[in-house]
Formats: C-alpha cells, sequence, structure tokens
C-alpha cells in the first residue's frame, strides 16, 4: 500500500487552483468535471501522482462554503527554510497564521500558513540547516 491522496473539500476551485500552484508551487496535475454529479475534482501536487502523494480539490458546483470541523489538522510539507517560505507566501498574498520558529518543546522550526478555504498548512524546515 501507499499514500494516494488527501481530499480538501474547496468552496471556491478557482482561488483554491491559483493558492496550491501560485503560492505554494504545486501544478495541477490533472482536473475533470462530472457535470451529471454537480461536482469538479482537481489534484495538484509536486510531483506526478505515480512519484507520490497528491491533493484532491473537490468542488462540489452549489457549496460555497464548507465548515471545517474539529477533526481536521493540517497538510505538511518539506521546505528548506521556513523564514523565507513565509516570506514568499506573504510576497504572494497568502496568509501566514503561525511565523516560522522553533516549535513548542522542541527545536524543529515550523510554520503554518492558510488556504483560501481556511485549511492550514504546515512548513517543517529541513533539518540540518546551520544557524
Amino acid at each position: 500500500m501507499r499514500m494516494l491522496h488527501t481530499m480538501l473539500r474547496v468552496g471556491n476551485l478557482d482561488k483554491s487552483i491559483d493558492f496550491y500552484t501560485n503560492v505554494l508551487g504545486m501544478r495541477v496535475l490533472r482536473r475533470k468535471d462530472y457535470p451529471d454529479g454537480k461536482f469538479t475534482l482537481a489534484f495538484v501536487g509536486y510531483q506526478d501522482e505515480s512519484e507520490g502523494a497528491v491533493i484532491e480539490l473537490t468542488h462540489n458546483w452549489d457549496t460555497e462554503k464548507y465548515d471545517l470541523g474539529t477533526g481536521y489538522g493540517h497538510i505538511a510539507l518539506e521546505v528548506d527554510n521556513a523564514y523565507e517560505a513565509c516570506d514568499k507566501v506573504k510576497e504572494k498574498g497568502g496568509k501566514v497564521t503561525r511565523e516560522a520558529g522553533p516549535m513548542k518543546h522542541g527545536k524543529t522550526v515550523i510554520a503554518f500558513v492558510e488556504d483560501p478555504d481556511g485549511y492550514k498548512i504546515e512548513f517543517i524546515e529541513k533539518k540540518g540547516r546551520e544557524d
């Protein structure tokens, strides 16, 4: 077995695709409309689906907003430098909800950003960075 994707329901597919591609640097791997079901699926990621896990953005045409609930945590992305990654997100109009810095009770440098629907994405800085 292997991990294929994480599915997120989004209220505005174009805004979400813009965030994941232009702010986080992913690319659209595939997209398909399902008119009979009134929904669209768009898969975004850094590598082809055959090589790694991706994110499935599900847009139900008749739903503009979802409640996130209390069970969802976050998606984690490894970055070379969390401080620079946050700066780039802000430069592109993205929202940083926790600036880069050491995690509580540890040394790993992390940060959090938020997509247009409020889903949290954690940046985890690669180990071995010399300060």
